[in-house]
């Protein structure tokens, strides 16, 4: 991880971040992806402009950016707020069929009584109700588009996204052509998609058709039936591809502070799903960059692995806010779904070009020393620094911080927790120090007794990946002399006699970044 990795294009983390809205909405990963091309296609039909064209592809990509930010809400009325998105998708929010989904959802996954009691609130003022968490939805989801820098076309399209455009729909009831074109386009790529997949192109017309006029602009449906199977083959095999083909902004690449910029919103998002997290993956972030440069990690390493702090808790999106709020202990099941959310992560960040070493690093955040963490059960060896890092920076900020089985825990308790954990082989003690010395407590002890120099660390790290003492050079350019000076001081200090006794002290004290998966191909 010493070798800086190209920088992902703008469109790219969006992109990754829609993969992360599907995991919300509790459908198969690149839905959004599918449908900003969907989307594309019928704009071309309706000749709407390049202007026109741009909105209408962010709008469709993150128009259910505040979909989680609302999951709070929807957990109370609904339970489980991702499946009941999930089967939203093959309802028309109108009329009886509305209110027959209504009073199968109400309280999904509750006792009976606590279901009738919800029904009974619910159902006083089902529309008032409704209005009001659809409100909520559009405000956050016009905040967060602020908030990642989509600008004020995509930010005013995607306050329509449950409009209707028979006047039905919510909050402000807007009809015809005040809703956006940009979101009448958005709105039915969005729902051909899903019907696509569940019921094929036949489907898909079908739903179109019977809510022409209800759901959706005329206009737009015609366009769409009028050469249906043109418009759903977008991209096939390679939906991505075919996405960032047709993305408004290719051209367009990250530097350093722009990137910074959209990975801490992104972990903002991610925070939203639980009101108890919010701020979290700020503080882990800030305790890894200090914490990782008092290590003396290179700055590559220190970027790489703020970056994952950031984003380490995207996954929490794909598990119901309905366990996360649970006050109780968790079933088998639910903890299971727990687990998962590292995975998702992963699934996530892996999509994005460069994010390799990140993805690498943030889905290893529940992982333990002693091989007890989740979800792959990793430990020693297996675990880089960074990894080890992020680790503990979580356990320190997650004890400040409240939750639904516990009030949060003042600064020395949760020093001593993870102080204690250290001792029993499940944290490394190293960056447990370095994490308490970044959260500000007085340092307590020194674990490493190697007295390596932040060059003299760094070199190690690449004499274990097998790199010669003339490639180390090139990459950190030094000249050779230099070079094998620093590896004879390192031996000595750590005891080695050779390459593979210093890869091996290397490997146990967590000295070698994990080297991310090839996703270039």
């Amino acid at each position: 991880m010493t070798g800086r990795t190209p920088l992902p294009r703008r469109v790219e983390v969006l992109a990754g971040l829609s993969v992360a809205i599907d995991l919300g909405l509790g459908q198969p990963a690149e839905h959004m992806l599918r449908s900003a091309v969907i989307a594309c296609r019928l704009c071309d039909r309706l000749g709407l402009d390049r202007t026109q064209r741009a909105t209408t592809y962010y709008a469709t990509l993150l128009m259910w950016i505040g979909c989680h930010a609302d999951s709070q809400e929807y957990a109370r009325w609904f339970g489980d707020d991702i499946a009941v998105r999930s089967d939203a998708y093959l309802v028309d929010w109108s009329g009886i069929p509305y209110f027959r989904f209504l009073l199968g959802n109400v309280g999904r996954g509750e006792p009976v009584g606590h279901r009738v009691k919800t029904l009974a609130t619910l159902f006083r003022d089902a529309r008032g109700q409704i209005a009001t968490l659809v409100h909520s939805h559009c405000m956050s989801a016009a905040a967060l588009a602020r908030h990642i820098g989509l600008g004020p076309d995509v930010e005013r399209v995607i306050a329509y996204t449950y409009e209707r455009f028979d006047g039905g729909g919510l909050p402000r009831g807007a009809a015809g052509e005040d809703i956006p074109i940009e979101m009448r386009v958005a709105q039915l790529a969005d729902m051909v998609e899903v019907h696509q997949r569940a019921y094929g192109v036949d489907g898909a017309v079908a739903m179109a058709r019977s809510r022409r006029g209800g759901q959706f602009d005329p206009t737009i449906v015609d366009a769409f039936v009028a050469d249906p199977d043109a418009v759903l083959s977008p991209g096939d095999d390679d939906p991505w591809g075919c996405a960032m083909s047709l993305a408004p902004e290719t051209e367009i690449a990250l530097d350093d502070a722009g990137l910074d910029a959209l990975v801490t919103a992104i972990g903002d998002f991610g925070d939203l799903k639980c009101p108890f997290a919010l701020g979290h993956s700020r503080g882990v972030a800030t305790i890894v960059d200090t914490a990782a440069r008092h290590l003396g990690m290179s700055m590559v390493e220190v970027d790489t692995a703020r970056r994952a702090a950031h984003l380490h808790d995207v996954g929490r999106i794909g598990v119901s806010s309905q366990i996360w709020s649970k006050p109780g202990e968790l079933s088998g099941a639910e903890w299971e779904r727990v687990r998962m959310h590292p995975y998702l992560t992963d699934r996530v960040l892996m999509r994005i070009p460069g994010f390799g070493d990140i993805a690498a690093i943030a889905r290893a955040h529940h992982e333990h020393l002693d091989g007890t963490g989740y979800p792959l059960g990793l430990g020693g060896a297996a675990l880089g620094r960074a990894q080890r890092l992020l680790t503990v920076a979580v356990a320190y900020q997650s004890a400040l911080e409240p939750r639904p089985y516990r009030d949060a825990y003042p600064a020395e308790r949760a020093a001593s927790r993870i102080r204690e954990r250290a001792d029993r082989g499940v944290l490394d003690g190293e960056c447990v120090e370095a994490v308490l010395v970044a959260a500000g407590h007085k340092r307590a002890r020194v674990r490493r007794d190697d007295t390596l120099t932040p060059r003299e660390t760094e070199i190690l790290g690449l004499v274990a990946r097998g790199m010669s003492n003339r490639e180390i050079a090139a990459r950190l350019v030094l000249s050779e002399k230099t070079v094998r000076n620093h590896v004879e001081r390192t031996y000595t200090k750590i005891g080695a006699a050779n390459r593979v006794g210093a890869s091996l002290y290397a490997l146990e004290h967590g000295l070698v970044a994990p080297v991310a998966e090839d996703t270039s191909g």
